[in-house]
């Protein structure tokens, strides 16, 4: 036939074919899903996490709202039988495993104790009620504690090592072997358990009232205690000599830990096993004309006491019953403890 002038022949209109109406090749491979790539979580939608599985065919570009069809205007991709090179402008492919289908994309980060990413919830009152009831649940422990060292034990203390460390001193002048033994292991074992307890505890989630991670480290204070108590209950709540000293050691090593996660958790100040520091920021406060943390630091007073009180009734009348204070107490807080794990610390 013969060209007019100005007239170009135009090409087959055939879908996929080529000029010559023979079927072009086009490389094989997955069509793009619309609904991949989008993330879940707050302001884009409920779609799964995106599929690294599901890309475009080489060469391919998809127009928005079509699924696998070439854009007119997009450059060809790579010939076939060549090699793409990575996308400089891709996004950088996820490592770590490949996403469960429809597993949102946004969890939480894990916080600093190495807990799952749990979203924490505010304190109510009754979550304040109890962060202000462990504490004095722990100082009456430690009072009765104390109580047992200080009359079964010859005179020592196992929770307040100010005394224990004037007890020492004592001791020495006096030339009392026993005596400086005591108070000696009462030492060095207190400071064992706060060393452990410290560092089990040098990682946690500061923004949480009462971190997992205490819980488990008190449950090795419990334990102390009762091996304390199968021991005294072995020698009828009256031991002498190498025992008492046995004895003195495992009781404030529980102390020790006891005291390291009272002070990781920082309550006011609270310590639970001594009150020199909770009776000088009382006093800080009261000069400064504040009332802030009045209440809970006059109820760890009064806590030591009763529990150094009940102590020493029950010594006297069944010394079993006496050492069997504390764990019982140890043992009712670890119970409620896992209450306050989710809830966030106020400012």
């Amino acid at each position: 036939m013969s060209l007019q002038p100005g007239h170009t022949p135009a090409a087959s209109a055939a879908p996929g074919g080529t000029r010559d109406g023979h079927a072009a090749a086009s490389p094989a491979g997955p069509r793009a899903d619309p609904g991949a790539g989008r993330r879940s979580g707050p302001g884009s939608g409920d779609g799964p996490c995106p599929d690294a599985t599901a890309a475009p065919a080489p060469g391919h570009a998809t127009r928005s709202g079509a699924r696998g069809e070439p854009r007119p205007d997009t450059a060809a991709g790579p010939a076939l039988g060549t090699a793409a090179g990575p996308d400089p402008a891709a996004p950088a492919p996820v490592t770590g495993g490949e996403p469960r289908p429809g597993a949102p994309c946004d969890v939480p980060p894990a916080g600093r104790d190495g807990t799952a990413g749990t979203a924490r919830r505010p304190a109510g009152a009754s979550e304040r009620r109890l962060a202000d009831l462990l504490p004095l649940l722990l100082t009456v422990a430690a009072g009765a504690t104390d109580a047992v060292a200080y009359l079964g034990l010859g005179g020592v203390f196992t929770a307040n090592m100010t005394g224990n460390l004037v007890l020492l001193g004592i001791a020495g002048a006096q030339g009392l072997d026993l005596h400086i033994a005591r108070a000696a292991a009462a030492t060095l074992a207190f400071t064992a358990g706060l060393v452990l307890a410290f560092r089990f505890t040098r990682t946690l989630d500061t923004g949480a009232v009462w971190p997992r991670r205490i819980t488990g480290v008190l449950a090795v204070s419990l334990g102390c205690q009762l091996v304390f108590l199968a021991g005294w209950t072995a020698v009828g709540g009256r031991p002498g000599g190498v025992a008492d000293v046995a004895l003195v050691s495992v009781s404030a090593l529980a102390m020790g830990v006891q005291t390291a996660c009272a002070r990781r958790v920082a309550l006011a100040g609270i310590t639970t096993t001594f009150v020199t520091g909770t009776l000088t920021s009382m006093a800080e406060s009261a000069a400064a004309g504040s009332a802030r943390h009045l209440m809970r630091r006059l109820g760890v007073l009064l806590a030591l006491v009763a529990g150094a009180l009940g102590g020493a009734l029950a010594l006297s009348r069944h010394p079993a019953a006496a050492a069997a204070i504390a764990p019982a107490l140890v043992a009712v807080t670890l119970m409620l403890a896992p209450r306050l794990h989710g809830v966030q610390r106020n400012s």
